[in-house]
């Protein structure tokens, strides 16, 4: 089993060893046992079933919640020469009957459709006429109360086992709490399930956190660093949205909205010039991006606070699906945290209760100080296996620790105290550093023995310190307003039983700290070379009308410019090229790479350790 697995997805996905976990996940459901497996967006998620489809005899269902996620994995199957299809809404009369043909005549090895289709009658009777290898159910957190995208159109998948009852089915997320693993067994009724759980770390991914301080400039600081590369900025509100796309847009930037607002045609349309690298950044809210497909998005910035950690592990995982090095920035503020909070007070109460958990949470993450990677694995249960990730502001030197933070805290809290515990964090930091603003002066403000007490700060740094203190528990943010309370560790701060950590930026760093795993994805490879390849896989992805990655992945084009093949049989040692795009692309792909290599006098077919 395992052997014929092995070829397969070496013949179709050109892949010559599994990923963590790949492997046991596919044997157990040719093994026909139930199975939920929990990767990490860009782990191999998708292949610990497609895989076993090919292999085993009938057709696998895969639910998918969205219509672009099912459009680009069939669309990446069927150039992989896997037998693919999708049913959804989106098809034409045509197409439909099509799929259906292929159905019938036992041609598709995986079939796509939406929660609600598969479990409607005239669907399930369809379905009992045909061999069934299994059902899969990508994005499975959506059937959890307590997963960070709860649909509760994903609830009626709970029928399956009684109507399947000797279908395995399997349940695929990147990212779930134990909590929500127990839920998705219980929800689907699986049958001694196997759990396989992967590290979520994601190594290749490049975290940083800033508190927001003129957000368009921060933004544009990352885009900078990754020009003419995909990108993704994620906004809390659709005016967000709005306001940032026409700022990006205004600097010159190749940039399309994306928000539930919009009609669909348009949000279709941004998102399609998105995945097709007609444009090079989508701004949006999170109601874009599950199971975009799109691997080869090099930065994924939030302008705003996500609402969960989960939501930051999976929206922060776009980024760097193909394994290479991307980047992670998060701006933060605390009011984000209030307007998250106003968002969701139509909650009901223990859904409410949930979610503000979850955020507080997120907010701690933002303001603890400690290294961004060891704060995620902790909260997923997991931990870190080395003393400093190497890849994230922290880790890196972009952050100092404040010498005196004791004494600042002390001061911030005091002053807290003085104003009798009345007003918010912005007030606090302008009666901190000495603000002559009207509303001080006319409370009398000016004459507390706190005012002015860090005014050799600028008050955005005094108020990011507040944060920081509020964050990690020292302060609290009450009511409507965000009314700033000393809690009883705040109290053991001013008498200096506890030490806060408040963080800087590093002023200028000695020297540029780059992230290993940077260094590390484009050794030995010929930048130049990678850029032309990049010319033509576009090229192509135009001529098919499929996305870019869908052709080819940037990892298989780097891989190409550092081997530089020859022939066909050299050209199939490059990681992800299999058979059938070897057969296809191979021959224009090779000619490109001679021309090149002779216009440069550089030598073709170079031996490289994998």
């Amino acid at each position: 089993m395992t052997e014929r697995l092995a070829e397969t997805i070496e013949k179709h996905w050109g892949y010559k060893e599994f990923r963590p976990l790949q492997k046991e996940a596919m044997e157990h459901l040719c093994h026909r046992r139930d199975v939920i497996v929990v990767l990490p967006t860009g782990g191999g998620k998708s292949l610990c079933f497609q895989v076993p489809a090919v292999t085993s005899s009938g057709l696998a269902v895969v639910v998918s919640p969205l219509i672009s996620l099912m459009k680009d994995q069939v669309d990446a199957l069927t150039e992989c020469g896997v037998p693919a299809a999708r049913i959804d809404s989106s098809l034409t009369p045509e197409e439909r009957e099509s799929a259906f043909d292929l159905i019938r005549n036992r041609q598709l090895k995986l079939l796509y459709m939406s929660p609600e289709r598969l479990v409607s009658d005239s669907f399930i009777k369809f379905l009992h006429k045909l061999d069934l290898s299994f059902i899969a159910i990508d994005e499975a957190h959506c059937i959890s109360m307590w997963g960070h995208d709860f649909r509760p159109e994903y609830r009626q998948l709970g029928s399956l086992r009684k109507i399947f009852p000797e279908v395995p089915i399997g349940a695929y997320t990147a990212t779930a709490t134990e909590q929500v693993r127990h839920d998705i067994a219980v929800q689907l009724s699986l049958k001694d399930p196997a759990m396989l759980v992967g590290s979520f770390d994601r190594p290749n991914l490049i975290y940083k956190v800033q508190a927001k301080n003129r957000i368009v400039k921060q933004v544009c600081e990352v885009v900078d660093r990754h020009r003419d590369e995909s990108g993704i900025v994620y906004c809390i509100r659709r005016k967000d949205v709005e306001e940032m796309a026409a700022a990006l847009t205004a600097k010159g930037l190749h940039v399309a909205p994306y928000h539930a607002g919009l009609p669909d045609e348009v949000r279709k349309r941004n998102q399609d010039d998105f995945l097709n690298e007609n444009v090079d950044i989508i701004v949006a809210t999170i109601a874009f991006g599950m199971g975009i497909d799109k691997s080869n998005v090099r930065y994924v910035i939030h302008a705003g606070m996500p609402k969960s950690l989960e939501h930051y592990q999976q929206e922060s995982g776009r980024a760097g699906r193909d394994g290479l090095e991307a980047e992670c920035c998060l701006f933060y503020s605390g009011g984000d945290y209030a307007t998250w909070k106003s968002l969701m007070r139509d909650m009901d109460p223990k859904a409410m209760e949930i979610a503000l958990s979850k955020l507080s949470r997120m907010y701690s993450y933002c303001t603890e100080g400690v290294c961004r990677r060891k704060a995620i694995l902790d909260y997923f249960g997991q931990s870190l296996d080395k003393g400093q990730c190497g890849a994230c502001d922290i880790c890196l030197g972009e952050v100092d620790s404040m010498e005196d933070s004791l004494v600042t805290a002390q001061k911030i809290l005091s002053c807290v105290l003085r104003l009798g515990q009345r007003f918010g964090g912005g007030y606090t930091a302008l009666v901190l550093t000495g603000s002559r603003d009207q509303r001080i002066l006319e409370n009398g403000h000016d004459n507390l023995s706190t005012y002015g007490l860090l005014r050799e700060h600028d008050s955005r740094a005094v108020h990011d310190w507040i944060e920081q203190l509020a964050g990690q528990g020292f302060l609290e943010k009450v009511g409507e307003y965000n009314v700033l309370t000393v809690t009883n560790e705040g109290r053991q701060v001013l008498k200096g039983e506890i030490t806060p950590r408040l963080l800087c930026p590093t002023k200028k760093p000695e020297r540029e700290h780059k992230a290993k795993v940077v260094t590390d994805s484009w050794q030995g490879v010929d930048k130049g070379l990678f850029d032309a390849l990049r010319k033509v896989r576009a090229t192509l992805a135009r001529e098919k009308g499929v996305p870019a990655f869908v052709i080819f992945g940037d990892a298989a084009l780097r891989d190409m410019a550092r081997k530089r093949p020859s022939t066909l049989d050299r050209f199939l040692q490059v990681k992800g090229v299999g058979q059938t795009k070897a057969k296809q692309y191979g021959r224009i792909m090779i000619e490109r790479i001679r021309a090149y290599c002779i216009e440069r006098s550089v030598e073709m077919d170079l031996t490289v350790l994998d």
